[in-house]
């Protein structure tokens, strides 16, 4: 063992948290209508699958994209060898021209400020190895991804302050917040690089309001820092509010020759909105040359392979095809996130109001046998060895208060989306159903109420 690094050796990846169990656990034994009806649904993963008909009809109508043609003639040799790490022009051309769509053409943006990555977990390292030193901290709002403690810290060594947000606002940031973050940075003796946000977030589902931005905005002028805003649901956004990106709020109070400029940086992905995540495709966006010649340079490490570039080049650069495929893919967001909004409703759980995203916030601090954090993980236990779903428990998400949890809505069929729903209402009413005749008992018998903790095998990985 000391033939390893310290970096085999230690254990900040985070993959033992209970977001990644989960997924292990479906792995072993996973719902299929036919071979295995009994398995476990996976609610777990933020994946965009309603629109696959609609890029699979493109591909169709435009073989030589497919085929790697231009023209009719084979461009194949031509991709296949050595491509600049810069990225294919063409791609990084239409891109951009795809941001500014989603954000209603109401901002611009300049291709040679763009930098390809390996999707948005390696766009959001190359930031933090561009931004921060190890050691140096930036604050993130609770909840949030539980993949950024890996993205973020386990090899760039830099460090997460929370914010702490709550239900009292919704979830909101606030001033207050902020500042008791950048107190408890003090109180570690770590150097503040910046804030990183989500919008809209993950796992709330909901967009960041203009004041919030301005608040950000302002905090990071005032302390001299950093911003990432990750924005890699901008195109997700299915109801009201609006998506209001952070490029526009800085145009519209003429931030562009101020410092906040250069120190404002946008991660964009195609995971989400275009439900591509296996091919790769992210960018990081900066108006600091210095950060996208760095990153540039970094990016040579998770290139995006050639024929993808040139396939989705292709793609997005069709406008009749993106202006449908965006409008088309939020309105079977909007239909798919009211089927399990009003599903849960039936069942008695109730969800944040939310406006985008893949997933949904969901509220089941009713079924907790005491407010804690043991009760939340053996919640999520029951859930997910007994109802068989795969949802992912607040606590694996740096959540405050014990009790939420983020169900997925977008990874599969309408039908196991019933189903999902069907088995979450069973246990809800068995629950209820157990806890009155419990209570009726207990008062017959005038002896104390008990409620038994469920048993696990103990082989099972624990939450730590």
């Amino acid at each position: 063992m000391k033939l390893l690094s310290k970096k085999v050796m230690c254990n900040s990846h985070g993959q033992d948290s209970s977001y990644f169990l989960g997924w292990q656990e479906y792995e072993k034994n996973p719902y299929d209508e036919t071979r295995n009806p009994k398995g476990i649904i996976q609610m777990g993963l933020a994946e965009n699958q309603l629109s696959f008909d609609l890029l699979e009809s493109w591909l169709a109508q435009n073989p030589d994209a497919a085929g790697f043609k231009r023209n009719g003639e084979s461009i194949f040799r031509e991709l296949a060898l050595f491509q600049d790490y810069h990225g294919l022009p063409a791609l990084k051309k239409a891109l951009v021209q795809f941001m500014a769509e989603i954000r209603g053409n109401k901002v611009s943006f300049d291709s040679n400020k763009l930098v390809l990555t390996a999707g948005a977990t390696s766009a959001n390292e190359t930031l933090m190895f561009c931004l921060a030193d190890h050691g140096d901290a930036f604050f993130l709002p609770t909840p949030y991804y539980p993949g950024f403690d890996r993205d973020l810290k386990w090899r760039t060594g830099a460090e997460i302050v929370p914010i702490q947000c709550t239900s009292s606002n919704g979830f909101r940031i606030t001033e207050s917040a902020l500042e008791e973050a950048y107190q408890e940075a003090k109180r570690r003796n770590l150097r503040v690089k910046g804030v990183l946000v989500t919008n809209p977030s993950n796992p709330l589902g909901t967009t960041l309001s203009k004041q919030e931005i301005q608040l950000l905005l302002t905090f990071i002028s005032t302390k001299d820092i950093h911003l990432i805003s990750d924005e890699i649901y901008s195109g997700a956004v299915f109801n009201s509010p609006s998506f209001v990106s952070v490029v526009e709020i800085l145009i519209e109070n003429n931030y562009m020759n101020s410092k906040i400029w250069d120190r404002v940086h946008i991660v964009y992905s195609l995971s989400k909105d275009l439900g591509l995540p296996g091919f790769r495709i992210g960018a990081i966006y900066s108006n600091d040359e210095l950060v996208v010649a760095a990153a540039t340079k970094m990016s040579s490490f998770g290139l995006i392979s050639s024929q993808t570039q040139y396939l989705l080049s292709a793609m997005l650069s069709d406008k009749k095809f993106t202006k449908m495929y965006i409008s088309e893919n939020q309105k079977r967001l909007k239909k798919r996130h009211e089927m399990l909004v009003r599903g849960l409703q039936n069942a008695g759980i109730s969800c944040l109001d939310s406006n985008a995203g893949l997933f949904c916030w969901v509220d089941m601090r009713h079924l907790l046998r005491s407010n804690t954090f043991d009760a939340e993980i053996e919640l999520w236990k029951k859930i997910v060895y007994d109802v068989g779903l795969n949802i992912s428990p607040g606590s694996s998400c740096h959540c405050t208060e014990p009790g939420w949890f983020r169900a997925c809505f977008a990874n599969m069929s309408e039908d196991t989306l019933n189903l999902a729903i069907q088995r979450l209402k069973a246990f809800v009413d068995a629950t209820n159903n157990n806890n009155q005749n419990h209570h009726q008992s207990s008062l017959s018998s005038k002896k104390p109420r008990w409620v038994f903790r469920l048993s696990f095998n103990d082989s099972r990985q624990r939450e730590r």
